[in-house]
């Protein structure tokens, strides 16, 4: 098939495009031109590159023309963020394109009620991302629905991979929690430290879509989680991590209005809007429709990327790592 990527040079379409080329598609990127993938790969050398910049389309109504005129069997939509946006692509692509696959995010849904959360079963969202996010999903649910154009959403949760930072212990990207634990410091952490992130690997996201165009009929009409096989709490990646670095971690549990008070810039905001959230998602749909099979464990994901920034000196540690 011939198959467009919109936003492929990011964290899933770096892993995403040379799987689709190893399987035989003939790939089309669509992106800014800012930035190559994240890892090289030999399949980007069979990929044509399109040079488009979407927002400014989308302002102009034109970028439904650009897609469609490469004329996909598929179109996978990695970097669609409001439904004005998503609206436009299906109403150019309806009757033209056999299938459109779009990325979502686990913040469709707002705190979790209960575990692990099922495909549409979580709490409302909240935030601008999470609220528009899943009013893509229900659109594009109602679009194959009554007839119209094929479509997939996939639920990523938080994305990991070699080249960038990962979500860390304390819920966000400040890297003094890794000099912490690989000191065998006292890392403060907010509350008693059970709050669940449920990160994926970029490869395992890649692999969920790629399962999904193979399986059309299986897909279309659908939404599905493609997660980790299980999540972690602050409690267990901390404790992870710390011995990563051959030491033992050492918590302190501290409110939230102190850990607030001690923190910098903007971390104590994110550490919030990931932990307050708790999630633990179900992936038993995408296993049983796709044959989704995750190959990386939450903290062999991490682990994987913070391996990387240690030794791309992107991120400084206070002993080496022991694994």
């Amino acid at each position: 098939m011939r198959i467009v990527v919109v936003g492929g040079s990011g964290h899933i379409g770096t892993f995403l495009v040379p799987r689709l080329v190893r399987a035989g598609h003939e790939v089309v990127n669509i992106s800014r031109g800012t930035r190559a993938a994240y890892a090289d790969a030999p399949e980007w050398e069979q990929v044509r590159q399109v040079t488009a910049d979407r927002e400014r389309q989308d302002a102009d109504g034109v970028f439904g023309d650009t897609v469609a005129a490469l004329r996909p069997d598929a179109v996978v939509d990695l970097v669609c963020f409001t439904p004005e946006s998503a609206a436009a692509l299906v109403e150019r692509l309806r009757g033209e394109t056999g299938h459109l696959l779009h990325c979502g995010t686990v913040w469709r849904y707002g705190v979790s009620h209960r575990a692990p959360i099922r495909e549409g079963e979580g709490t409302p969202p909240f935030g601008e991302y999470g609220v528009q996010k899943d009013a893509i999903a229900r659109m594009l649910k109602e679009e194959t629905a009554n007839g119209g154009l094929p479509t997939t959403t996939l639920h990523p949760g938080h994305i990991v991979g070699p080249g960038w930072h990962p979500i860390g212990p304390l819920g966000n990207l400040d890297p003094e929690v890794w000099r912490t634990l690989s000191a065998g410091r006292t890392l403060r952490i907010p509350g008693l430290g059970a709050e669940h992130m449920h990160h994926v690997h970029a490869d395992d996201v890649a692999q969920g879509f790629e399962r999904a165009i193979e399986r059309p009929e299986a897909a279309r009409g659908e939404d599905f989680h493609v997660v980790a096989p299980s999540s972690m709490n602050v409690r267990g990646l901390a404790a992870a991590a710390a011995s990563w670095f051959g030491q033992e971690a050492h918590l302190e549990s501290v409110s939230w209005e102190e850990f607030r008070a001690a923190s910098t810039g903007d971390h104590a905001d994110v550490s919030w809007e990931h932990l307050s959230r708790s999630q633990v998602c179900s992936i038993e749909k995408a296993r049983t429709l796709l044959g989704y099979a995750p190959a990386y464990e939450p903290d062999a994901a991490i682990l994987e990327s913070v391996r990387w920034l240690i030794e791309h000196d992107r991120l400084g540690v206070e002993r080496p790592l022991a694994v």
